[in-house]
């Protein structure tokens, strides 16, 4: 039988749930590895934006963009709280284990951020998890009040920026408009709606070494792993703090009853879906001007949240009856940091020029199709890997660096099932 040295009680609804999670991100991650940054939300700026380009990004928009990130965010949060109560319950420091785990998830972050990918959000999870430690002993209510509460304070803060933004466009755009003006609103359209210089330094950056891109990142974008903590720290906190109430009150662990979490289903899914088809139709309608659809899209947490919370339902409910194809994607849910980061570097390699090259040169629709071959990799090496290993390899590491010392891998099997297994 397996050694139990480094075995822990496994959750298999939070795996599974996982498992969806992280493919469903890579889905809407990829485009962001394929081309210029401005085209992830603006497929106008780059790599099609007509036929089954549009198509692609708008059913991206409006069943997985943020919704997925979201419930990653909340199975963050849960899989934090879940930690730190085993930690106590064995009396050991729940503080200095969960202050080691998360300062080591920083380090791979920044890791990923300045040699990888410039969308990680291990460091910010890191940053944040910090925080949340604050909250471990609230119960289920306070922690979804709360957490709600701390993605509404963010949307709010975003649509008073939306509504500055729309004031800037008509200051810069007005009869006798300073040259302050002008260069204010054009430094926050080249987001969306790049310069042709804009372009072709970000190709050059892309399609050009490893160094050069890495030169890019430790230079002039040093400093954005921390500077963007005030923008995406409060909604990533809430989202934490709803996640270990979902835990705490037994959503996430599946101890609801089917007919509770058909209501979820019927009333998150299918309205914020609504929601974000609205927000498809005036991103299109206004050629993705910047204050209706990337300021619509930020101000949309409590919809992105409602909505994880419907898929999680859902997952929960169809994984009852999925068989084989569960245990697979839970497998992949297990292995969820290692299939992350394994994820961006497969997409690293196939797009940067230190790889195959094809960064900028592949349309929206011709990017994606990377995604459904990642997921197959995912399902097909998860599950082996794990019937070996006590974790995934790249949670063997986190676990070990985190302890100091290196952690029990390999899974001891005992005489008698030696024998059964011939």
């Amino acid at each position: 039988m397996a050694s139990t040295a480094a075995s822990t009680d496994r959750i298999a609804t939070l795996d599974l749930i996982r498992g969806v999670a992280v493919m469903g991100i890579f889905s809407v991650n990829v485009v962001a590895f394929a081309m210029i940054e401005g085209a992830y939300f603006n497929p106008g700026a780059y790599g099609g934006h007509t036929g089954a380009d549009l198509w692609l990004w708008a059913l991206n928009l409006v069943l997985v963009d943020g919704k997925m990130r979201s419930l990653f965010s909340m199975l963050f949060g849960a899989s934090m709280l879940l930690v730190i109560d085993r930690a106590e319950a064995a009396g050991q420091n729940a503080a200095a284990v969960h202050l080691r785990r998360m300062l080591v998830l920083m380090g791979f972050g920044l890791i990923h951020f300045y040699f990888i990918w410039f969308g990680d959000i291990l460091f910010s999870y890191g940053a944040v998890g910090v925080i949340a430690f604050a909250f471990r002993n609230c119960g289920a209510r306070a922690l979804g009040w709360i957490g709600t509460a701390l993605i509404a304070a963010n949307s709010l803060l975003f649509l008073l920026f939306t509504l500055h933004l729309r004031e800037m466009d008509l200051a810069a755009h007005a009869v006798g408009a300073t040259a302050d003006q002008i260069r204010d609103w054009n430094g926050i359209g080249r987001f969306l709606y790049p310069l042709p210089a804009d372009v072709a330094h970000d190709l050059g950056v892309y399609r050009g070494s490893f160094l050069a891109r890495a030169t890019e990142m430790l230079g002039a974008r040093a400093l954005e792993p921390f500077t963007s903590l005030p923008f995406i720290g409060a909604e990533t906190l809430g989202l934490m703090l709803v996640g270990m109430a979902a835990f705490r009150s037994g959503f996430f662990t599946g101890a609801w009853s089917d007919a509770a979490y058909r209501k979820v289903v019927w009333w998150m899914v299918p309205l914020g879906a609504l929601v974000f088809t609205g927000l498809a139709w005036a991103g299109i309608a206004s050629r993705f001007y910047v204050p209706v659809f990337f300021g619509g899209f930020m101000v949309l947490g409590l919809v992105r949240m409602g909505m994880a919370l419907g898929y999680a339902a859902l997952i929960i409910l169809a994984g009852r009856a999925m068989g084989p194809l569960a245990q697979r994607i839970a497998a992949a849910g297990r292995c969820a940091f290692s299939n992350y980061l394994g994820t961006s570097l497969i997409a690293a390699f196939t797009f940067y020029g230190w790889g195959l090259g094809w960064y900028g040169h592949v349309s929206r629709l011709e990017a994606w199709l990377l995604a459904p071959l990642v997921w197959l990799l995912m399902l097909a090496w998860s599950k082996p890997w794990l019937e070996h290993y006590h974790y995934g390899p790249l949670e063997w590491l986190w676990r070990s660096l985190s302890r100091g010392r290196l952690q029990p891998m390999r899974k001891r099997v005992g005489p008698a099932a030696a024998a059964i297994g011939g």
